[in-house]
């Protein structure tokens, strides 16, 4: 599938606020506070598999560095978070050998968890380039995003090759937000500003090595997954499954091989077990994605082009098609038909009273 639609998409998931009401309260920020001022929902540090707007989320990292008089809060967020922000997309690379080998596959379903930017990986002689670019170069408060990826990044490349390891260089594409020796203190070198890209220079031969190599925590978070999925009721299956289909969907990769690989099955065994419990794949596909359209198509901000992207269609037509098949109505028809029963809130808090 081209991803094209969703590579553009103004949206991130939420799971980007990872530890945000730990950090903030860290620096002396109320958290909530934080996310009224950035016209963020008060519980979306709860749902982390939504979708926030990529600007509001800018502007929340711009609002904090503001509020805490602290120029790198982007930075030193993005450190604090480290790979934890990527949740269960870190288990995608369980089968990889190498540190190339997981860098690839993150970088491929990145968009499962930004589709404001892009993550691109480069090998120029010997050395290599991990780099970070936000689609819209004019999202206002961008600069804390990109420094934010850049402390994520040094923390992940540390679990992947070890707890000493240092880029050669971090690039930077603004001016600093501060003085050199904040950064210093932050990264232990001083970046490389106002550079082509934003991201990290290494030697290419880390590429190679083997994951074996790495950080102990992530093997162990990765085989803390695989036990979990082992210890999987029957029953709790095809819920499991749904959830990685919100996950996958995005990314256009929500296939049967692709989440038998998650599930450490061979599809053929997943689509057996499946029909042990009365489904299969595609009805849970079908039934995930119908949940989706329902529950997003209630955010009048989001396009039929990014719902469709969000679903995993390439254009907006065939999610039309698909969503005319299953509830006989367009989707604006069935916007419409649901505002036209939705009671005022007021009206129904005093009905609960």
């Amino acid at each position: 599938m081209n991803n094209a639609g969703i590579s553009l998409s103004p949206f991130v998931r939420a799971l980007s606020l990872t530890g945000f009401d730990e950090f903030a309260t860290s620096v002396g920020l109320n958290s909530a506070e934080m996310l009224r001022r950035a016209s963020l929902p008060a519980d979306i540090l709860r749902r982390q598999d939504g979708i926030i707007s990529y600007r509001r989320y800018c502007d929340l990292l711009e609002l904090c560095a503001r509020e805490s008089g602290k120029s790198l809060f982007g930075l030193h967020y993005g450190l604090h978070q480290g790979i934890t922000v990527f949740g269960d997309l870190l288990y995608l690379i369980r089968n990889t050998g190498s540190v190339g080998d997981a860098l690839t596959e993150l970088r491929a379903n990145f968009s499962l968890y930004n589709g404001a930017a892009n993550i691109d990986l480069d090998v120029q002689g010997k050395q290599a380039v991990l780099s970070f670019r936000v689609n819209d170069a004019n999202t206002p408060g961008r600069y804390q995003a990109e420094e934010l990826a850049c402390g994520v990044a040094v923390q992940l490349m540390r679990k992947l090759v070890g707890g000493a390891w240092q880029p050669d260089k971090i690039l930077l594409g603004h001016s600093p937000l501060d003085q050199a020796p904040a950064y210093m203190e932050a990264l232990r070198c001083r970046p490389t500003f106002s550079s082509y890209c934003t991201g990290l220079a290494f030697d290419a031969a880390t590429l190679a090595l083997p994951l074996s190599k790495g950080d102990e925590g992530l093997r162990q978070m990765i085989a803390d997954h695989l036990g979990r999925i082992e210890r999987l009721a029957a029953d709790e299956l095809p819920q499991y499954i749904r959830q990685l289909l919100r996950d996958l969907l995005p990314s256009g990769r929500a296939t049967v091989e692709k989440v038998a690989d998650c599930l450490a099955l061979h599809p053929r065994v997943l689509q057996r077990r499946l029909t042990q419990e009365g489904t299969s794949f595609q009805n849970l596909l079908d039934g995930t994605r119908q949940d989706m359209a329902r529950h997003y198509l209630q955010d009048p901000t989001i396009s039929m082009a990014q719902l469709a992207g969000l679903l995993g269609y390439s254009n907006p037509s065939g999610f039309s098609r698909a969503f005319h098949r299953w509830f006989n109505a367009t989707p604006l028809e069935w916007q419409r038909q649901q505002s036209t029963k939705r009671q005022p809130r007021l009206l129904r808090g005093r009905r609960a009273t």
